[in-house]
């Protein structure tokens, strides 16, 4: 009875012990959170930010930034791809439009030579710059040390 008694109890402090730590790791995950530099005078930032938190099941930061030239240039955006805000996503910049898929898809496979994504300009229909039904296509850039190729394309 009593060696009964103390296999029971340890498969209840194991499972506690596995539970909790479960639950630890999925807090943390979900607690990260990822940094939006935005021009203070841009509306659309906070709803691609609105996009992400969701898309992502994390908290977006929101930095207003004067400058950001300056941010752009920190993170090596190429010149072609800047859009109206970057965001550090799990170390990888997200310039612009980016759906919140396609950042889950590049922090998932973490592919060689990639430091972000982006979105060139502001095209209609891309998350945070929706209006009703109307759409432009847009294509979603991988860029970093092996250059730039496309990620994503939406029609």
């Amino acid at each position: 009875m009593l060696t009964y008694i103390r296999t029971a109890l340890t498969r209840r402090t194991a499972a506690g012990i596995f539970m909790l730590a479960s639950a630890t790791i999925a807090t943390g995950a979900q607690a990260a959170t990822y940094t939006m530099f935005r021009d203070p005078g841009c509306g659309c930032c906070t709803q691609w930010a609105a996009h992400a938190q969701k898309g992502l099941n994390a908290k977006v930061k929101v930095v207003n930034a004067v400058d950001m030239g300056a941010i752009k240039a920190k993170y090596q955006v190429p010149a072609a791809l800047q859009s109206c805000h970057t965001a550090i996503v799990a170390g990888y910049v997200i310039e612009g439009h980016v759906p919140a898929a396609d950042v889950a898809r590049l922090i998932r496979t973490k592919p060689k030579g990639v430091r972000g994504l982006a979105v060139a300009g502001m095209p209609m229909g891309s998350p945070g710059m929706e209006q009703g039904d109307h759409r432009q296509p847009y294509k979603v850039i991988a860029f970093g040390p092996s250059g730039q190729k496309v990620f994503a394309s939406y029609n």
